[in-house]
């Protein structure tokens, strides 16, 4: 199971985080399940912020991604209740906060592409974009957003 799994790796799942602004988390259309952008956090709630290529390197960028993967997987959670329900992670978009010339944003999501097929097994592969950004919300290192396949 996902929790077996998590507690394999020494991870929590974070509670779902609220929404920020006038959004909702996630809807639910045809038994696809879009996740809103969840922002990379620890493990106490702070804010992992910085730009890769200027404040953060590579490692530090996929523990970002991981961080955010997990908010990700805490949405589904509140979404569906039994993350058995996930059939298939579809679809990943990863947003990485990047300095100008920075060109690792691949490297950066796999931080959270290893954990969800980690977690999920092929149920966690997915297609996937990774995108260099100027900034993110709240200054963060990375943001991701997610769909989902459920039953």
């Amino acid at each position: 199971s996902v929790a077996e799994k998590l507690a394999e790796l020494g991870l929590t799942l974070p509670a779902a985080p609220a929404p920020a602004a006038n959004y909702v988390p996630f809807v639910e259309a045809g038994g696809l399940l879009h996740v809103s952008g969840q922002i990379s956090q620890t493990a106490d709630g702070a804010l992992i912020l910085g730009r890769l290529g200027e404040d953060l390197d590579v490692a530090a960028g996929k523990a970002a991604a991981e961080r955010s993967a997990l908010a990700l997987v805490a949405q589904v959670k509140a979404a569906v209740g039994d993350l058995d329900r996930v059939v298939r992670f579809v679809k990943l978009g990863v947003f990485v906060n990047s300095a100008a010339g920075f060109t690792q944003q691949p490297e950066v999501a796999n931080g959270a592409s290893d954990l969800l097929v980690a977690l999920f097994g092929e149920r966690g592969r997915h297609a996937r974009s990774a995108v260099g950004v100027p900034a993110l919300p709240r200054g963060v290192a990375v943001e991701i957003d997610a769909v989902v396949h459920i039953r």
